[in-house]
């Protein structure tokens, strides 16, 4: 009797043991009150190379001004038709989380505090766009966009218009030119289309001009897909294209759909340029900017940034909810023939190693100007957010924080 009670018991300590690493596996999101934290040493990770990570990414902070504004007139803004027309703000502490399983093991800076995040904003478009395409509301990327939009009205135009501007056009179409009409939603997100023309008082060819002057206004243009060219002119295109498509704002689409389902704080802003009103059934409603070219942009804190890296890692899944479709994600992190270490804006992937030299192949970041970056390392089920770090330290910082993982 006493072998079997023993048995018995040895059975039921297991099978609790069992279930103990049952639950431990699976895959942990935070709530939206809490992140729980766990220290790198009950993963099995090297705590002391943690936190020597943690020191680089301090120590490498981002030589660019803390004023935003001033950054701006010291590089974008010396570009033709380079004034801001959108929000800056200065910038807080380097700041940083690395979340590995979707718990957090590290953290510095100033976390909680809302700063801009430049480009990181492109991710975000690009997800609502996604949304759109499983929505049906976009039937396939491989559709040119100009059917989708149809003339649009600037908010505030003067109610008598001067006798100069009659016969001009009064209302906006971005896509109705012979080229534009070709482009597509995928060479918008791949950044390939080569969008001709100027939105909201900026021209595509000011935005990162060409060395050689004479080609701004009347070079040939690329056929849609055979080039790509990071420009904010063309982003903001879609962004344009992609309010139309929803017919109401796109922060309030993020929200709705991602953000309030990823337990995000109620901080963060999506904000456009001042001048980029449009009227929308109705009412005035803002075009947001893709990024902070400009200013505006998303103002986001570090542990909403990182919420959105673990849904990435989880391939657009949080919890239970599919939020994006595994295909959206797919397509995603597929390299473009034009440039292999960029997906859809703004996933860079780190094709062949050629971005990250130090990181996996298959991870994958959100970056922004900063630099702010959101590393996604589904090989180590790894998040990292570093925000006002050198870009030339990036890789060095992975490298060291990898280095913390023991050797397979």
């Amino acid at each position: 009797m006493f072998r079997l009670l023993l048995a018995l018991l040895c059975l039921s300590i297991g099978a609790a043991f069992a279930q103990k690493k049952k639950i431990s596996e699976a895959p942990y999101f935070p709530t939206a009150q809490q992140w729980e934290h766990r220290t790198p040493q009950e993963f099995g990770l090297d705590a002391a190379r943690m936190q020597e990570a943690v020191a680089f990414a301090k120590a490498n902070e981002s030589k660019n001004p803390r004023s935003m504004e001033q950054s701006h007139y010291q590089s974008f803004g010396k570009e033709p038709y380079g004034f801001a027309i959108g929000p800056f703000a200065e910038r807080g502490e380097p700041t940083g989380l690395i979340i590995y399983r979707g718990y957090l093991i590290a953290n510095w800076g100033e976390p909680l505090r809302c700063d801009m995040t430049h480009s990181v904003t492109k991710s975000f478009l690009s997800s609502v766009v996604g949304l759109a395409v499983d929505q049906g509301l976009i039937r396939s990327v491989h559709d040119t966009v100009a059917p989708y939009v149809p003339p649009i009205e600037v908010y505030g135009q003067p109610l008598l218009r001067p006798a100069d501007e009659l016969g001009q056009p009064e209302l906006l179409r971005p896509f109705d030119t012979p080229h534009n009409r070709t482009i597509t939603w995928d060479h918008l997100l791949r950044q390939t289309s080569d969008w001709e023309g100027t939105l909201w008082g900026k021209p595509e060819w000011a935005d990162r001009p060409a060395a050689q002057s004479s080609e701004w206004l009347n070079r040939k243009r690329h056929t849609p897909g055979s080039v790509y060219e990071y420009n904010d002119v063309r982003v903001n295109a879609l962004a344009l294209a992609a309010t139309s498509i929803w017919r109401k704002p796109l922060p309030e689409v993020l929200k709705t759909q991602i953000m309030d389902p990823i337990g995000a704080s109620n901080t963060w802003r999506w904000t456009g340029y001042r001048n980029a009103w449009i009227v929308l059934d109705g009412q005035p409603v803002q075009s947001v900017s893709g990024g902070g070219h400009w200013g505006g942009g998303m103002f986001i804190n570090a542990y909403d940034m990182a919420r959105f890296g673990l849904l990435t890692l989880h391939k657009g899944r949080w919890k239970d909810r599919q939020l994006l479709s595994e295909n959206w994600v797919s397509q995603a992190r597929t390299p473009t023939t034009a440039q292999p270490t960029y997906g859809y804006m703004n996933w860079f992937l780190n094709t062949e190693g050629k971005y990250l030299p130090s990181a996996p192949v298959t991870a994958f970041t959100h970056v922004g100007n900063g630099t702010n970056i959101i590393y996604v390392d589904p090989e180590h089920e790894l998040v990292v957010v570093a925000r006002w770090i050198d870009q030339k330290a990036l890789d060095g910082f992975i490298k060291k924080v990898l280095e913390a993982f023991p050797k397979k």
